[in-house]
């Protein structure tokens, strides 16, 4: 009887598995088309510079002057909106591994809070992201992104700082992974999200709001 209540167990959890798999590959499935022109487009690399690759969802996706504020490094941008952590990890090879970058920055949690993920769901999801980035790129160095602050998710501040909070906890106690706070210098000196850097939506940035970004992550690039 014990024998076939543990073979009942590891029968459940393997299913569990299997479907918990499959559902990301559905859901991930979405962003087919997105990461198929991404792998059409044709980036110019400059040989005698590093080569970063900067991903994530919209966030990134609508930096469309990304190369130009950082012209020391060959910025390669595989942003892809809406999508979560979970979508980067299915499409890792496509917008990450394969161009065998030195640096790896990445905007992803965003939507997962919107979309009531926790962040210590969000978490595991992104050490596993991590841990298949050092199994192929060991010398690569990885840096988390905090998540933004805007007006229109402001309601889920709380989600966003507890997410934050863990990447930072997590960088800190990983080689090779380094946490950028964005969520700081976003705010205004009321402790709220800056309008004056969103679009209409104010959940997107215009450009005040990238100059915010490229100031930053700037500081991690070499002139």
């Amino acid at each position: 009887m014990i024998k076939l209540y543990s073979l009942f167990l590891k029968t459940s959890l393997l299913l569990a598995l299997l479907i918990s798999t499959n559902l990301t590959a559905q859901d991930a499935i979405r962003f087919q088309g997105e990461v198929d022109a991404l792998n059409a487009t044709k980036f110019k690399i400059d040989e005698q510079k590093e080569v970063v690759v900067f991903t994530g969802s919209s966030s990134i996706k609508m930096w469309k002057h990304v190369q130009e504020d950082f012209p020391q490094v060959n910025a390669i941008n595989t942003g892809f909106g809406g999508s979560a952590m979970t979508d980067l990890q299915y499409y890792l090879n496509d917008l990450v591994l394969k161009y065998n970058p030195d640096k790896i920055f990445i905007y992803e949690g965003d939507n997962d809070i919107a979309n009531s993920i926790s962040p210590a769901a969000i978490l595991k999801t992104t050490q596993e992201v991590i841990t298949a980035i050092k199994a192929k790129l060991p010398k690569a160095e990885i840096f988390l992104i905090s998540a933004k602050p805007t007006i229109l998710r402001w309601e889920l501040a709380e989600g966003y700082l507890a997410l934050n909070k863990l990447f930072e906890e997590y960088s800190a106690n990983t080689k090779g992974v380094t946490y950028i706070d964005i969520w700081t210098p976003m705010l205004n000196e009321e402790g709220t999200p800056k309008a004056d850097i969103l679009l209409s939506d104010n959940l997107h940035m215009n450009k005040k709001g990238y100059v915010i970004w490229a100031d930053v992550i700037g500081k991690y690039l070499k002139d």
